[in-house]
């Protein structure tokens, strides 16, 4: 089976060369992409919806089931401006804990690890990438099957590996965590240092098996780049401030940025913005994604609220990625930032609104 990743096209998006062109423009602040995306009038693909998964190992681990669901919600999605059909291989926020120790846990809607590094932890062995663990072969088993299965119809994104602070919190428990910053300051420096050693080597491993054509890959948050590419971030910075960040975050994401070629940091909720001059200062980053601590009960990235954050970050070097955009608020959000190096993710009522948004964003590029 011809596998998308060697053509210049999708066939589910047939405009993905020059889509491809804009997404490498946003990365270096020449460009701007518009994700959208809409209920496709007529299916890609005539197939049944997928029967409900018959427990929650089968709803987050199971390849077939995966394969199956998301083929299914794809095959009736109309990618629109310069979005592109994505097949994600995600189970937790922050995947590599489960390989590096930690026991899954699952429930109908989210799924999370338990710390596994006891007191003391100093007696902890050196973390290091278990590859016989059952959620990274499960992880593999799921992104050999959707490239397989791709048919030149999606691109596989590598699971949510998640790095730095955030995997050393799930594997130690938030709270023993910001104690042992304070208390064994040089014990977590070298246990993120092991971290991020685990995240090149499990990285790699998933980037094998999904890189196109062009050398690329997808990931999360929707971004793609003709190169290792991949969504970074420390959400657990909310819980300090830039002279902690410094000493334990800035290291560890510095060397995680200069060895992958296109990076977002993920900057989650207001009580993180007061780091952002330190994400600012890492030449090796190029972009940083905002996610508004009230997206899920309202609020949107594109509300006027957010400008001054955005015109921050551009004025800081970096291209910005804004999410949950409203479809009425995109115009007045490009008017306020303007278009170089704005990444912008919103959703239409229909193809044909797609298109015509589309169409009058295209005069910003």
């Amino acid at each position: 089976m011809t596998h998308a990743t060697n053509s210049s096209d999708l066939l589910w998006k047939e405009d993905w060369a020059s889509a491809r062109q804009h997404h490498v423009d946003w990365w270096n602040r020449k460009g701007l992409v518009l994700w959208i995306t809409a209920p496709r009038a007529v299916p890609a693909l005539e197939l049944p919806p997928p029967p409900p998964a018959k427990d929650l190992r089968e709803r987050w681990f199971s390849p077939e089931w995966r394969l199956r669901q998301q083929e299914y919600h794809l095959s009736r999605a109309y990618f629109g401006g310069d979005a592109f059909p994505i097949f994600s291989c995600i189970s937790a926020a922050g995947d590599l804990a489960a390989y590096l120790g930690c026991e899954v846990e699952m429930a109908p809607t989210t799924v999370w690890c338990e710390p596994c590094i006891p007191d003391p932890p100093e007696n902890y062995p050196v973390i290091a990438l278990n590859r016989d663990s059952w959620a990274f072969r499960q992880h593999l088993d799921m992104v050999r099957l959707a490239q397989r299965e791709s048919g030149g119809r999606w691109l596989v994104t590598p699971p949510d590996l998640v790095e730095n602070i955030d995997i050393l919190s799930a594997m130690r428990g938030p709270q023993p965590l910001i104690f042992d910053l304070m208390d064994r300051p040089e014990w977590v420096e070298q246990k993120v240092m092991e971290i991020n050693q685990t995240f090149f080597q499990a990285f790699d491993t998933f980037a094998d098996i999904v890189r196109d054509g062009f050398g690329g890959n997808a990931f999360i948050f929707n971004i793609w780049g003709p190169g290792r590419t991949a969504k970074v971030q420390c959400d657990a910075c909310a819980m300090f401030g830039p002279e902690m960040f410094r000493r334990f975050v800035t290291p560890a994401l510095t060397q995680q940025c200069d060895w992958l070629d296109y990076s977002l940091y993920h900057l989650d909720g207001e009580g993180a913005i007061v780091n952002l001059d330190e994400l600012l200062a890492i030449p090796s980053l190029q972009a940083i994604e905002w996610t508004p601590q009230r997206l899920s009960v309202g609020d949107s990235g594109g509300h006027p609220r957010h400008w001054d954050l955005y015109r921050r970050i551009l004025a800081g070097g970096k291209s910005v990625q804004a999410i949950g955009v409203k479809y009425d608020e995109v115009i007045p959000l490009l008017d306020a930032c303007g278009g170089q190096g704005m990444f912008i993710t919103t959703s239409a009522p229909s193809e044909d609104a797609a298109r015509e948004l589309a169409a009058r964003v295209d005069a910003y590029r």
